[in-house]
């Protein structure tokens, strides 16, 4: 199950969930549908408290005009469950997925536990992989596919998934590895795949 979150910032104590993005996938990468992507109304405390990195980053991306009409954690979390329950219905069997989750898999411990409690304690994180590619196989990890999800929860998870997928065509083999050559039609391939999700994010 793939989860991006955005928050108001990053810390636990103060900071808010304000949007979260699920993509259900298959062992193989096949995305099961559209996904959900729900925008979270925060408290205004949490909104006077984003720092100007923050505010900036939501304003640049679209997402602080639409908090106003955003929903309550209480809606979010029935939503998100359900969508869930339909791809992964028996507890803690499905892993979550997504890029430098640590903090992610934080606010939904805290604002969404029904959510973490359904997952499996284990975690996919993609960041991982990269930083194994950049010390073990440079050339797939210089050539992976660029990253233009401009802090939107969708286009993150969508951009993860693609990543994965190219990690697994290129340095998930054998050594040496790709050529410069298959790693640049491993991107193309991964991009291909992916465009159509990503074209309205």
């Amino acid at each position: 199950m793939w989860i991006d979150c955005e928050m108001t910032g990053l810390d636990l104590h103060r900071d808010a969930l304000i949007e979260i993005a699920v993509i259900a996938t298959d062992e193989n990468l096949n995305v099961c549908d559209a996904g959900i992507d729900l925008i979270i109304k925060p408290s205004a405390d949490a909104l006077a408290g984003m720092n100007d990195f923050v505010r900036n980053m939501h304003t640049e991306s679209g997402l602080l005009d639409e908090l106003d009409d955003g929903i309550s954690l209480a809606e979010a979390n029935d939503q998100v469950m359900a969508y869930v329950k339909k791809h992964a219905p028996r507890p803690q069997a499905n892993p979550l997925a997504g890029n430098s989750i640590g903090t992610d898999r934080g606010f939904l411990a805290r604002d969404l536990p029904e959510l973490d409690e359904h997952l499996s304690y284990r975690n996919i994180d993609v960041s991982s992989l990269k930083e194994l590619a950049r010390r073990w196989f440079p050339r797939a990890y210089y050539h992976s596919p660029e990253k233009h999800g401009g802090h939107r929860a969708m286009a993150d998870i969508i951009e993860s998934i693609r990543e994965l997928d190219y990690y697994r065509r290129t340095f998930i083999v054998a050594e040496p590895g790709p050529t410069s050559t298959e790693a640049t039609a491993a991107c193309e391939a991964s991009e291909t795949r992916f465009a159509s999700l990503l074209q309205n994010q």
